[in-house]
């Protein structure tokens, strides 16, 4: 048996003998990237007490009684973040009573004909914490994910809100301040085909948002403008410091975005982001965290002209507070692969460290959540990950995967069907069956 092999086997039998509700635990002898200000301890010790991280630092005593994991080395991260998804929201892409983070029914007024928006739709209320796939992105390092609708409200680039939850598969796993509210600018078909429009009706709803000065002018608003009274009440909610995702990839875009946003209050984060390397400066100074794909080189759009394999590697450079996502269809379902996006930003110029921030700390901070996850820092939840080698390296596995100090067997539905169906051992790696030989003539 080769020495990872050893490793792990030992890391099993410890974990085997935690007790099952087990909320205090001390982990020992682990390379910790705490993501924080203690960065990288190359002996570290962590400390769970009820959960939470107590302790962390290199020579700490094991506090009697509680149950210990020596590490042998191992790197021991942050919970990952996955993303900006729809985790919990659907089973099933092609089966639609799976999909619940689409609003596709557009609201008509009586009078005018007109498509409302419908910025108080809000996704969370459909969120499963038990959806078979959350056990699928957990047991890869996952923990926590920023929910997102899609951009399918037809006539509105105002999509609707998410929030964050932790993906440990309990009732209370929503996390308190992650509201967010997106708006897609990247599709002009929402808007007659014409950018400009887009501006001008976002600044229309704007202005029906705004709180009137009397009740007696509010009472005046017409019934029949983008927003029904409940989308007024949502999206003026966001007009006094809230968090918006804008996705948006051309710079010009990007400093629209930066103006309307220091105009109208938002607080901005800029996803998809593919020209964001040319107004660096601009986006570092406006401390608006920019969510890139580090894998996007090459242009699905012509708004995506300017991609390139370092665009986070240099707004990294530039002092822009950077996190990573996928964007297409398929993100949430491959929203484990968000290491070797990482990874590949490393390969590009992108510190390793940075990397590592950039799918834990920085995401986190970006969406209100940073006090409780992200990090290895005292105070915060016992989120944690042991790997058997480089985090950002695709070769490599978790060996554990704690939420608030308890192991999450790394078990999801595809791991119990392999299970069931595997072949016995033989001459052959046993995920290929051996071939029947023919029958003789």
């Amino acid at each position: 048996m080769r020495p990872t092999h050893l490793l792990a086997a030992a890391i099993a039998l410890a974990l085997a003998a935690l007790p099952a509700r087990a909320a205090d635990l001390f982990i020992d002898n682990a390379r910790v990237h705490t993501a924080g200000p203690q960065g990288t301890l190359a002996r570290g010790d962590v400390l769970v007490r009820d959960g939470l991280i107590a302790a962390v630092g290199a020579e700490l005593a094991a506090p009697a009684g509680v149950p210990r994991i020596d590490a042998q080395g191992q790197p021991l991260t942050p919970g990952l973040f996955a993303g900006l998804t729809a985790l919990g929201l659907m089973e099933i892409n092609a089966e639609r009573t799976t999909v619940h983070n689409v609003f596709g029914m557009p609201i008509q007024h009586e009078q005018d004909g007109e498509t409302r928006w419908r910025p108080e739709f809000d996704v969370m209320p459909a969120f499963n914490p038990r959806s078979s796939v959350i056990p699928v992105n957990r047991k890869e390092g996952l923990t926590f994910s920023a929910l997102t609708p899609a951009a399918l409200q037809e006539g509105s680039f105002v999509t609707g809100q998410g929030g964050v939850v932790r993906l440990h598969g309990g009732w209370d796993s929503e996390l308190d301040g992650g509201e967010t509210l997106y708006i897609d600018l990247r599709n002009t078909g929402t808007s007659g085909g014409s950018r400009a429009s887009q501006y001008m009706l976002l600044e229309q709803a704007i202005r029906e948002a705004r709180p009137a000065p009397s009740p007696m002018m509010m009472a005046a608003l017409p019934s029949h403008g983008l927003l029904t009274p409940g989308g007024r009440d949502a999206l003026a909610r966001f007009l006094r410091g809230g968090r918006v995702v804008f996705f948006v990839d051309r710079a010009v875009d990007i400093l629209h975005v930066l103006r309307l946003s220091e105009r109208h209050g938002f607080r901005p984060v800029i996803a998809g982001a593919t020209g964001a390397w040319q107004v660096a400066p601009q986006l570092a100074a406006s401390g608006a965290t920019v969510i890139v794909d580090p894998l996007q080189n090459l242009p699905m759009t012509f708004d995506q002209l300017d991609a390139r394999l370092d665009n986070a590697a240099l707004l990294r450079q530039a002092g822009v507070r950077v996190a990573i996502s996928q964007f297409d269809d398929l993100g949430t379902h491959n929203a484990r692969k968000i290491r070797q996006l990482a990874g590949n930003a490393v390969a590009n110029g992108m510190a390793w460290e940075d990397a590592l921030k950039a799918i834990t700390a920085e995401p986190a901070r970006a969406f209100g959540v940073a006090d409780r996850v992200g990090s290895i820092e005292v105070g915060k939840r016992a989120d944690l990950v042991l790997w058997n080698g480089d985090p950002l390296d695709v070769t490599t596995t978790a060996t554990a995967v704690f939420m608030d100090g308890r192991n999450k067997p790394l078990v999801s539905r595809q791991t119990l069907l392999r299970d069931r169906y595997m072949g016995p051992p033989g001459p052959m790696p046993r995920q290929y069956p051996q071939a029947t030989p023919p029958a003789a003539r």
